[in-house]
């Protein structure tokens, strides 16, 4: 069985790594490519080998990640529900295209709860995030309705997504946040200058997603052009060009590693993120039982201090050639 963390004081306690269910509903690979019977075994899979949390969100799909997790726990018959923590997030705006904007306004949260625990099937969130800051809704009633909701019974902790330092000050101090969601792996280390040390300061845990590049540190991806249109990775700049060339490079330090260890880059990057504090919990995305076996595995994976140092050169900020996001996508992160 997986080892458990703690995230933030307030007492949210989960497996030592999460799964991430958005490559389920979207974003990686084609719609043909994606078995929702597989997609639930590896749910099941994920719950039987002791992982307790699971992330979706009313975006993926839109909503219809949160309707598979549904029928995933539903399979597995009475007492599933209570034997995981459900993640979820609110805070965009969808048009026929899919997302056109941010919506943070108190009353469309409210919506957007009730909305997700009725696709969710479930009486509670267990944790409530913002996805996404909304410049236009000051985070104080933002932060204000989300505790109204863990007054009602609704919700259970509070987290925020890809929010800056501003903002986080501000919502911990309208009610407790347990847990900051933002990218952070070797790949991106955005979070390390000034994010981190202000959530240990508040007492705020953290949950990486991507926290294998999107891929890129398993070694096992293509060039941008060489996936089909809808792949978020064929618009990824990191995938493209002279960026991919450098890139590849740098991962192959992971790769070297993994080798003298026994273990597989996925391990070894995930085994990364556990050794640098027993507040992180990466969330990796998978929609298949291969991965989620491998994955998980990381957390057997031994790094000396040796190992730690030579990863952090060999993927240090100035090594990654690329944003980690086109301008549009990035106009949305909060920092």
């Amino acid at each position: 069985m997986l080892p458990t963390r703690t995230l933030g004081t307030q007492g949210l306690n989960v497996s030592a790594i999460g799964l991430g269910l958005m490559g389920m509903s979207q974003s990686y690979g084609t719609p043909e490519e994606r078995d929702e019977r597989e997609s639930i075994a590896t749910i099941h899979r994920a719950i039987e080998l002791g992982l307790t949390f699971l992330d979706t969100a009313e975006a993926y799909g839109p909503y219809k990640n949160e309707e598979l997790l549904a029928r995933a726990l539903k399979e597995l018959g009475s007492g599933a529900r209570d034997r995981v923590i459900i993640a979820t997030k609110f805070g965009f705006r969808f048009g026929e295209a899919g997302i056109t904007g941010v919506n943070s306004h108190p009353d469309h949260i409210r919506q957007v709860v009730d909305s997700s625990l009725r696709r969710l099937d479930t009486d509670r969130i267990d944790l409530l995030y913002q996805h996404r800051v909304d410049p236009s809704v000051p985070i104080e009633d933002v932060v204000g309705t989300m505790g109204a909701l863990v007054d009602e019974g609704k919700v259970r902790f509070l987290g925020l997504s890809e929010a800056g330092e501003k903002n986080i000050r501000r919502a911990h101090a309208v009610h407790p946040i347990s847990v900051l969601q933002s990218e952070y792996s070797l790949w991106e280390r955005n979070l390390e200058p000034r994010i981190i040390p202000l959530l240990r300061e508040l007492g705020i845990g953290i949950v990486p997603f991507a926290p294998l590049g999107r891929g890129f540190l398993t070694g096992a991806v293509r060039r941008a052009e060489e996936y089909p249109e809808g792949d978020f990775r064929r618009g990824d700049p990191r995938y493209q060009g002279e960026n991919f060339d450098a890139n590849m490079r740098a991962a192959n330090a992971v790769k070297e590693l993994a080798a003298r260890k026994g273990a597989t880059p996925a391990q070894i990057a995930l085994a990364w993120l556990l050794e640098k504090g027993p507040d992180i919990v990466p969330i990796p995305g998978t929609k298949r039982r291969k991965y989620l076996d491998d994955n998980l595995g990381a957390v057997d994976v031994r790094l000396t201090r040796e190992d730690m140092a030579a990863l952090d050169a060999a993927l240090a900020p100035g090594r990654v050639s690329g944003p980690r996001y086109s301008e549009r996508q990035q106009a949305m992160v909060d920092r």
